[in-house]
């Protein structure tokens, strides 16, 4: 397939040579190929989303989380009404105290690493500490409410008054605390995904 009209090249071996020119225009360069300034900075404003979106997540289940631990540690109201008599009441303020404190944690430690602009941990091993973390406690949040429901629901069936509504309330902080962690769990989860591991 060679052209009769064009000398051919022979390189040492007898071989005729085939010169390929790339035909890319270097000055004026197509929009759709991914290399330049343009697909880094998109990806530091990703990044830059992802910590302070988890930031938020973590400072709003931080928020509901004390929310939760306070409403229940000062539902006291006398004889059968004290939240200590009921062992579905001690497990979700144990929850909340564990949620405040791991929440407050990662808070402070996300707000360092953006005041900063360099990470406390090896990244990858931030990621899966973020992720099991956001699990577990988005896991113990939602078993510590799903167990303090039925009792405050069968409170409420005999009489509505101020200890089951705060129970009740407390439950509810308790619910959005773990909202806000699965969130938090789902970027974590994303972060852990896009790590390189080599």
């Amino acid at each position: 397939m060679s052209n009769h009209d064009e000398p051919t090249k022979i390189n040492h071996l007898g071989s005729p040579a085939t010169t390929a020119t790339p035909a890319t225009n270097v000055e004026n360069p197509t929009p759709g190929v991914a290399f330049g300034v343009s697909p880094i900075t998109r990806r530091w404003k990703r990044e830059d989303l992802l910590k302070r979106g988890s930031l938020i997540a973590r400072g709003s289940a931080l928020l509901f989380s004390l929310l939760s631990f306070i409403i229940m540690a000062s539902n006291k109201h006398g004889d059968w009404k004290n939240f200590d008599k009921y062992e579905e009441y001690r497990y979700l303020l144990a929850i909340a105290i564990l949620s405040t404190l791991y929440t407050g944690v990662q808070a402070l430690r996300h707000v360092n690493e953006i005041w900063k602009g360099k990470q406390m941990f090896e990244q990858r091993i931030s990621a899966i500490v973020d992720f099991l973390g956001d699990q577990v406690v988005a896991y113990l949040l939602i078993s510590s409410a799903s167990s303090a429901i039925p009792l405050t629901n069968r409170m409420r069936e005999g009489q509505d008054n101020i200890f089951t509504d705060s129970s009740a309330s407390a439950i509810s902080m308790s619910f959005f605390a773990f909202l806000s962690l699965a969130l938090s769990a789902m970027v974590s989860g994303y972060k852990l995904s896009t790590q390189s591991y080599i």
